[in-house]
């Protein structure tokens, strides 16, 4: 029993006297806890500890046939009310788990004067909190928003007239109710009907997906078996999957009992669905100007709805004119994290009286062209278009980032570069500065001034395409980039959020052995943390207007990141941030002791030989010097490998080169990696393990014991030691970002996956991403999809890879054992990527128990043969391998020629619906049916770009979900 003393002083919780009655509060939720954790309910009340987690109150642990329940009891008045969620606890009562989704209500009114109030809760997964997403409340689900409200949630009707009644509130989530159903408890006893639908016990729309209602039962009725269904006015039931519920109560006391069903989400087939991916810059339309703009999402989103797509799928769109040139394609460099590009916008629509003269445009310099014309009609219409009462409304709810960001462009042309350190008085930010770069006064206040004018029109053109998609059913999903330009708006604005110091990147991966090097700065956590990391909360804010799903780049960068020194170029010689470092001491035990050694570029003249050839003399002359007999060093002034490159590039040294400068480049990177432990610039006394430290000429030059002790701490510090410290990192940041909107959050975890990972992202409710390629599990060559978990997205292929078609025509031997492993067929694979093989790969994903599948408009196209007619190789989006890759890939089809496209919408609609997943149109459980029936036929022999692979027996044709 609780202290009741603790109820004293509160509103809702009445001070009890001797004469007043009071009500035991019984907790009761099944949870499998490990060794040394405990489950607490927290709360509202001084009871629940007024949300202190550490005041919270413990729960008890009771093993009920194959179930762990926790249960705790509490006295409190008639008429409390409190807000409470259940936590996974230490010992010490830190905080290792806790639910998600919304806080739980507890509504006891007063007309309840004493007995036992049992909650019966189920614990919050991520996955329950998902239909709360916009992308299902909003979009998918948004037929249910329509239902009006019955009673408020939590409220009690029933009295308790008899002294052996029970009253049972049943109370369950059901997101998906079509208009003209309603949700129902079907059961044992004759207040459920007894098992006739006829006569089930309705319950009533409480908003937000809830449904509930008290039900009066009686002793005799224990225990009770149930289920929930959905039962509509045409005569529709569907009732939900797995066993029966039970409700059984221990009647070994006489006090009056009310008992609180929490039963979670109705059990039905998991939602799954389909999307197509696409860069903003590569749609086409006939209206557009060379690259696509935001209003022809309006004719992507009627394409997807017609070939059967619940989703489009963006990269970032975010402005980038960092450096004035085509290395600002890359989408994942941000200028700023809140402007959108310019290059998206239909300057067609930036007024209703365009003068003849402005559109006569050049379509090569579509950037250039489109500012050009926006200024002339800027300058037309400036006033009207700035003192209108939509451009204030937007002004006041974005000047928070629109003016650092205007002034931010005005200073980059006015000195030509967004490198802010050569600004002079204006590298560095202030408030004062800004308000005098933007003042009214300034001669430049109109270029200021357009640029508030850009943004907003872009603004204005991306919303309304964003509303359309919602309106169409369609969800709109966005891209969260993990970094931003060392040069952009917020580095100026808030330097203290990053460490400018460093570079951003990945280690040796898929992508690249030698891993990457992306150029951001990693980012102050610390720093971040004191506000609650609220300039990220306000990038997913802004984010929240325009799309109801966004897709997190990198996640594995908020459990840890790999971070690089400023001066490096290339991905090897990093360190995770944060992680706990090898200390001198911890080496020294070990008999480690040679840091020198270990620490600095092991050259040895025969390496020199070997990898130089006859340069070596010349070159070893110019970067190197010899301080021991046949021991080399780089000199000071080429010891990194920005300072190599720089030297190489002199126009001196390139007359004197026998091999190209690439290739000296890379040799003497390679020589620059030679060593084995990688020393923290911030404290000499600790070390990093070289990633692949066994493939260095320094490690297998030692001797067999430092060779053991540096192998087994080289796999501690990659693989055992920063597990704890990762998730405890992830479950700061990712809870807060996840918190400021409603938005539905996917994770990219590619890469060296931790294994604290895909927990957190499970307990979180994020989905991750599965290509087929890059299998999660060890020892697979290609994934398997029909195996592939609910809280997925699958795709054949992604931006940041080959195309299926590039990737199948690439190998021949790996093609071969893909149709022999995955295709299940002897036979030898055709050469090209053909129509049946695509259709039988894209077959195999939308098959899936993935939530999602998700492909990229290119292998949709390789569907049919009229579409591949290009080199494979050219619809590539993205070379990881190149930081300076020209994103520039172009659909070689108008959307409107795809809309006219009947043939090819039907197969992507048929191949979509026939696998269960949902279609956004009237009538696809038709189309579901003449799917099944063509496959039973013989299959898709009517359509030419359907046709299952010729040389696979039709059984194992079909992937099984």
């Amino acid at each position: 029993m609780a202290n009741l003393g603790l109820l004293s002083g509160t509103k809702s919780s009445k001070s009890l006297t001797k004469s007043a009655k009071s009500l035991n509060v019984n907790f009761r939720i099944p949870y499998y806890t490990h060794w040394g954790q405990s489950l607490l309910v927290c709360g509202s009340e001084p009871v629940l500890g007024s949300w202190n987690v550490k005041k919270g109150f413990l729960l008890s642990p009771v093993h009920q046939d194959n179930e762990l329940i926790w249960c705790g009891s509490i006295t409190v008045p008639s008429g409390f009310s409190c807000e409470y969620t259940y936590y996974v606890v230490d010992d010490e009562k830190n905080v290792l788990r806790w639910e998600m989704g919304k806080k739980r209500k507890l509504l006891l009114p007063e007309t309840i004067k004493d007995g036992e109030v049992l909650l019966h809760d189920l614990w919050q997964t991520g996955g329950d909190a998902l239909p709360f997403r916009s992308a299902f409340k909003n979009v998918i689900f948004r037929q249910s928003i329509s239902l009006n409200i019955e009673k408020p949630e939590g409220l009690i009707r029933n009295k308790l007239d008899q002294e052996d009644s029970i009253l049972v509130h049943f109370k369950i989530c059901c997101p998906n109710v079509e208009e003209g159903s309603s949700v129902y408890v079907i059961g044992s006893t004759s207040n459920l009907g007894q098992w006739k639908i006829q006569n089930a016990f309705k319950l009533s729309y409480a908003g937000e997906s809830i449904w509930e209602a008290d039900c009066v039962m009686q002793r005799g009725d224990f225990p009770i078996k149930y289920k929930y269904c959905k039962y509509g006015k045409t005569g529709n039931i569907s009732l939900e999957t797995g066993p029966n519920r039970t409700l059984s109560i221990d009647f070994s006391n006489n006090q009056r009992r009310y008992i609180f069903l929490s039963d979670g989400m109705m059990r039905e087939m998991p939602w799954r669905g389909a999307g197509v991916a696409i860069p903003m810059f590569s749609v086409r339309s006939e209206a557009d100007l060379g690259v696509g703009e935001f209003l022809d999402l309006k004719l992507l989103v009627d394409w997807a709805v017609e070939s059967g797509f619940h989703l489009v799928q963006l990269l970032p769109i975010n402005d980038t004119s960092v450096h004035g040139m085509w290395w600002d394609s890359y989408p994942y460099s941000s200028l700023s994290v809140f402007a959108l590009h310019p290059l998206y916008m239909r300057v067609q629509a930036l007024s209703q009286s365009m003068p003849e003269d402005i559109k006569d445009v050049d379509y090569e310099a579509t950037l250039a062209t489109k500012l050009a014309i926006a200024k002339k009609l800027f300058n037309l219409e400036k006033d009207l278009i700035l003192n209108s009462s939509a451009f204030q409304k937007f002004f006041s709810e974005n000047e928070h980032w629109l003016k650092p960001y205007a002034a931010f462009c005005f200073l980059r042309d006015f000195f030509e570069t967004s490198d802010h350190s050569q600004w002079g008085r204006f590298s560095h930010y202030s408030e004062d500065k800004l308000q005098k770069l933007i003042s009214k006064d300034s001669l430049h206040y109109d270029v200021i001034r357009f640029h508030y004018y850009l943004q907003f029109h872009l603004h204005s053109q991306l919303s309304e395409a964003a509303e359309y998609a919602r309106k169409k059913g369609v969800v709109l999903k966005g891209d969260l980039p993990i970094g931003v330009d060392r040069n952009s708006v917020d580095t100026w604005v808030y330097p203290n959020l990053f460490r400018m110091n460093t570079s951003t990147g990945a280690p040796p991966d898929y992508f690249d052995k030698n891993g990457q090097n992306w150029g951001f700065p990693t980012y102050n956590w610390e720093e971040m943390s004191k506000d609650n990391y609220a300039w990220w909360c306000a990038r997913l804010t802004q984010m929240s207007k325009y799309f109801t799903a966004y897709r997190i780049d990198h996640i594995l960068g908020f459990f840890r990141i790999w971070e690089l020194p400023d001066h490096a170029m290339t991905g090897l010689l990093g360190k995770f941030r944060p992680s706990i470092p090898l200390s001198q001491e911890e080496l020294e035990r070990e008999g480690i002791w040679d840091f020198d050694r270990l620490t600095r570029p092991y050259i040895r003249q025969e390496d020199l030989q070997e990898k130089l050839g006859s340069s070596w003399t010349y070159i070893a002359a110019n970067f190197l010097h010899e301080f021991q007999k046949g021991c080399y060093e780089f000199n000071e002034d080429c010891n990194t490998e920005k300072k190599i490159a720089a030297k190489l590039k002199s126009c001196a040294m390139k007359s004197m080169l026998l091999e190209s400068e690439d290739k000296i480049r890379r040799d003497l990177f390679d020589l620059l990696k030679t060593v084995v432990l990688i020393r923290d610039r911030e404290d000499p006394k600790k070390f990093y393990p070289r990633f692949n430290i066994e493939d260095t000429p320094s490690f297998k030059d030692l001797d067999d014991h430092s060779k053991n002790v540096l192998k087994r701490l080289y796999y501690d510090y990659y693989f055992h030691r920063q597990e704890n410290l990762w998730r405890e990192n992830a479950m700061k940041t990712l809870p807060a970002l996840l918190n400021s909107s409603d938005m539905m959050a996917c994770g990219e975890d590619l890469g060296l996956i931790p294994s604290c990972v895909h927990p957190v992202m499970q307990d979180l409710g994020l989905i991750g991403l599965r290509i087929q390629r890059m299998p999660s599990e060890p020892g697979l060559e290609f994934g398997i999809p029909s195996q592939y978990s609910y809280m997925t997205v699958c795709a054949p292929s992604c931006h940041d890879c080959s195309t299926l078609r590039a990737w199948w025509e690439e190998d021949e031997e790996r093609r071969r054992r893909y149709f022999k492993n995955v295709v299940g067929s002897d036979a030898l694979p055709p050469s090209q990527c053909v129509p049946e093989v695509t259709y039988f790969v894209l077959r195999q994903h939308v098959e899936s128990p993935s939530m999602w599948a998700i492909f990229p408009l290119q292998d949709l196209l390789a569907l049919k043969e009229d579409y591949t007619t290009r080199p494979a190789t050219e619809e590539t989006i993205n070379d990881p391998t190149n930081p300076k890759h020209y994103w520039r890939y172009r659909v070689h089809v108008t959307l409107e020629s795809l809309q006219k496209d009947k043939e090819l919408k039907t197969t992507i609609k048929d191949l979509i619906c026939g696998s269960g997943r949902s279609c956004p149109q009237a009538g696809q459980a038709s189309a579901a049916t003449t799917s099944e029936k063509q496959q039973v036929a013989g299959g898709r022999e009517s359509n030419p770009v359907a046709k299952p692979l010729n040389a696979v027996p039709q059984k194992e044709a079909v992937a099984v979900v």
